[in-house]
């Protein structure tokens, strides 16, 4: 249950577009590709003889695709190990029936404290640009209203990404939940779990507070993807989708909102009690420790990562692994390097083929 609170305030991790300065308000759908398409090629993390596969993921994608996963069946064929993205998992160890009882407590900690609505809690310029964008792509729904900025925005936002036949999810995972069963493998664990001791206390406490600055500057930041990024999240699924990595990476880096809307659910102080301080080293270190296991225990292994973090090394983790010698190459360096290789080939050939 606690997931259904502190979930939504993590959720809005879909990539997200780059900032400008006072673009206009776009209001128009935007065109995705639709079919089999290939998605992107993998990165390749090696050494001594050993190679970490990684698929860049993308969130969102066009909704009407069917990946062609070929490249990734092969490697999945022979990998020893499967590691998932790396990422935070919050929850409590409650049994079924206790979680009943706390879903009561878990919807009204979805709810502004003392039963105020969104237009009593922002400010006049902020709600006037909710009001529009709201009834644009979620029309009379007023129930929305009594909910806390960071789960509201993030509500608005999957109807506008639905609008524009986009969607989170539900494309990569079931192919690689199906070829994996089909092996017999399983997922190594790489996402940092923090536990809640005391569920009802904490909904209690995050029911308790009341907006923060980091609360508007996650819902200010949604607003201005809805209002002037669609098409560019649009262009960035479609690119993933045929694959083109070169125009992913020519893309402007992707805005820090998710940054913006984690920031605002960790500066709680439901959060901070409960130790929940230092989230992106340790994401990253579990994540690190997981594939350098798997580099060393097996000689392919496979893994997912979003691919802006894999384009742009925002936090860290390529680097990471450069530093303790691994070689890491993009799905183009790849690519170049396979074609050098066959180009010298031909040339170490062609005097024996002309005697």
């Amino acid at each position: 249950m606690l997931a259904l609170v502190f979930g939504s305030a993590l959720a809005i991790a879909a990539p997200l577009g780059a900032q400008e300065a006072d673009p206009p308000v776009v209001d128009m759908e935007a065109v995705v590709v639709s079919g089999v398409q290939p998605g992107p090629g993998l990165w390749r993390v090696s050494r001594d003889g050993h190679v970490l596969y990684i698929l860049g993921t993308q969130s969102p994608l066009p909704r009407d695709i069917d990946w062609d996963a070929r490249e990734v069946r092969e490697v999945l064929a022979e990998a020893g190990a499967v590691l998932g993205s790396p990422g935070i998992s919050v929850g409590a160890d409650i049994g079924f029936f206790r979680g009943l009882t706390l879903a009561p407590a878990a919807l009204k900690a979805m709810r502004n404290p003392g039963g105020d609505t969104l237009d009593e809690v922002l400010p006049p310029e902020l709600y006037a640009r909710w009001s529009v964008l709201r009834q644009r792509y979620m029309g009379r729904d007023r129930g929305v209203e009594k909910k806390r900025p960071l789960i509201a925005v993030y509500e608005l936002y999957k109807a506008a990404l639905e609008r524009n036949r986009l969607r989170q999810g539900g494309i990569v995972g079931p192919v690689l939940a199906k070829e994996m069963k089909a092996r017999g493998l399983k997922s190594t664990p790489t996402v940092l779990s923090l536990k809640i001791d005391d569920p009802r206390q904490a909904l209690a406490d995050f029911r308790g507070e009341g907006l923060k600055p980091q609360d508007l500057e996650c819902f200010a930041g949604t607003l201005d993807v809805i209002e002037q990024d669609l098409p560019r999240i649009a262009a960035r699924a479609n690119a993933w989708a045929v694959g083109d990595v070169a125009a992913l990476r020519a893309m402007p880096q992707n805005r820090q909102q998710l940054a913006d809307c984690m920031d605002a659910w960790m500066q709680t102080w439901a959060a901070r009690k409960r130790g929940f301080t230092d989230i992106d080293t340790r994401i990253r270190d579990r994540w690190l420790a997981a594939a350098e296991k798997a580099l060393a225990e097996h000689r392919v292994s496979f893994a997912t990562m979003g691919i802006d973090t894999l384009l742009h090394d925002r936090d860290g983790y390529l680097a990471a692994l450069a530093a303790k010698g691994y070689r890491i190459q993009a799905p183009d360096e790849v690519e170049e390097t396979d074609e050098a290789a066959d180009a010298v080939l031909e040339d170490d050939l062609e005097p024996e083929a002309a005697s």
